[in-house]
């Protein structure tokens, strides 16, 4: 679990939260807020979980958003909650990584208008980093499970397929 903040037109800071998934690097949950507070991270936490739906451990930094409230929290679904050292981000590498190819991949490339624009952004994102973005430690394969084709022959004919507005593209073979 890490936030990002993303800068808006009218200058002021948008701030995602979001949960990872550390086995096949597939989100769990993201929300967006110009004011997060303990009470709120809480309150997303209890959507990223329902359903006594836990994981084993829940790893996060130092940030005073993450406090005894929230804490709490994570304890009271049975999670093991893991802080991350103070100013070592690389002890949350997936989350980290996520940050940098979501600012990379979309957010370098748009001007955020309001929450309201930075949420449908970040859905189209999702989709995308789901099922279309391959991934090298899921040996070329998708957090959603799609494999890349392997067998294909000269003959084959490539179609694309926009992303994100035509910031990426996906390549099938033709049927």
């Amino acid at each position: 679990m890490d936030f990002f903040t993303v800068p808006a037109l009218t200058f002021g800071m948008i701030h995602c939260l979001f949960v990872i998934s550390h086995d096949r690097r597939r989100l769990l949950h993201f929300g967006i807020t110009r004011h997060p507070t303990s009470a709120w991270v809480s309150h997303q936490l209890r959507e990223t979980f329902p359903y006594d739906s836990a994981s084993k451990y829940l790893i996060f930094d130092r940030g005073s958003n993450f406090n005894v409230e929230v804490v709490s929290t994570i304890k009271s679904f049975g999670i093991e909650p893991k802080r991350t050292s103070f100013r070592s981000p690389w002890q949350n590498g997936v989350a980290e990584r996520f940050v940098g190819n979501c600012r990379r991949d979309l957010l370098d490339h748009v001007i955020v208008l309001n929450e309201r624009h930075l949420k449908r952004l970040m859905d189209e994102y999702v989709r995308y980093y789901h099922d279309d973005r391959t991934h090298l430690g899921l040996e070329k394969q998708t957090p959603a499970g799609r494999e890349a084709v392997r067998d294909a022959s000269p003959d084959s004919r490539v179609i694309s397929m926009p992303r994100l507005g035509g910031l990426h593209h996906r390549y099938d073979l033709a049927a």
